[in-house]
């Protein structure tokens, strides 16, 4: 009730402001959110395809549009019932921009990066980790006995919980992006947050790169007991310093324009010559 009220208030304050109604065309189109989910980019698709209608709102000028999106089409990747409320603080920083021309837009894509890996972590353990597991005991043990109430319980102990947070991420969302991004204004700490949000970001980049790209080396130096692996001196110079190093080589080649299939290919072909030579092997 709080949540409408707030909105309601602005609605009657400014007819071009972001109202519940585009809220909910917001939620409404994030529900395919993972459908289009690749491994470039991953949730990009489904996020700019749900801010679709802010945007087209906020931005009359095409080019404006454009860029908009291209900005939503930046890597990102999140545990999808936690998706919405990123979308409404990204409304309200959206609806903040194109009012303010001396907004920075670099924010927008920094708050993203520094959000998706804590909520990523929370929505895994909240839903996948706990919530879905419940469920489908408590589902299973039904079905076990022949009762289709098992597979009926099962979606709706599951699904209601999730609709329920997303639906409250989306409206909450947008109430928290808009009270942040008036609290900023005054106090003119934009350039600092940008600053730290950024550095999040990069360090949620980081620890992506440690846990999901995986390089192992076991070749060894001498013979018997006195051998020497070589991953364990990697390892004693930097703590995944191969993985960082693929990481990097792949970015420059990305930088070079070179197409993603290629490399895709490219590495699958590579990583099982290595592995039929014993050069590379799994971790």
């Amino acid at each position: 009730m709080m949540i409408s009220k707030e909105i309601g208030d602005k609605e009657e304050n400014n007819t071009e402001i972001i109202t519940k109604k585009d809220l909910k065309k917001v939620f409404w189109r994030s529900l395919p959110f993972e459908i289009s989910w690749n491994y470039v980019r991953q949730d990009h698709m489904g996020f700019a395809y749900s801010m679709a209608p802010i945007i087209e709102k906020l931005y009359k000028k095409n080019e404006d549009r454009a860029k908009a999106l291209q900005r939503h089409m930046e890597f990102f990747n999140i545990t999808v019932y936690f998706s919405t409320l990123v979308l409404g603080i990204v409304t309200a920083m959206e609806e903040k921009n194109a009012s303010d021309p001396e907004f920075e837009t670099e924010s927008i894509n920094s708050v993203k990066a520094s959000l998706m890996g804590p909520l990523s972590g929370i929505g895994d353990s909240l839903f996948l980790g706990t919530l879905r597991v419940i469920a489908a005991g408590i589902g299973a043990s039904l079905a076990k006995n022949g009762s289709i109430l098992g597979a009926i319980l099962f979606l709706l102990m599951y699904n209601i919980p999730a609709f329920a947070i997303r639906y409250y991420g989306m409206m909450k969302g947008y109430e928290i992006g808009t009270s942040l991004l008036m609290q900023i204004e005054k106090s003119g700490l934009m350039e600092k947050i940008t600053k730290s949000t950024a550095i999040l970001g990069l360090m949620t980049i980081g620890s992506m790169i440690a846990t999901m790209v995986t390089v192992h080396v076991p070749l060894t130096i001498g013979v018997g007991h006195g051998a020497t692996k070589v991953q364990g001196i990697l390892d004693g110079i930097m703590p995944c310093l191969l993985p960082l190093g693929i990481t990097f080589i792949i970015y420059y080649l990305l930088g070079k324009k070179i197409n993603v299939t290629y490399l895709l290919i490219g590495i699958a072909v590579l990583s099982i010559v290595c592995t039929a030579f014993g050069i590379l092997s799994p971790a």
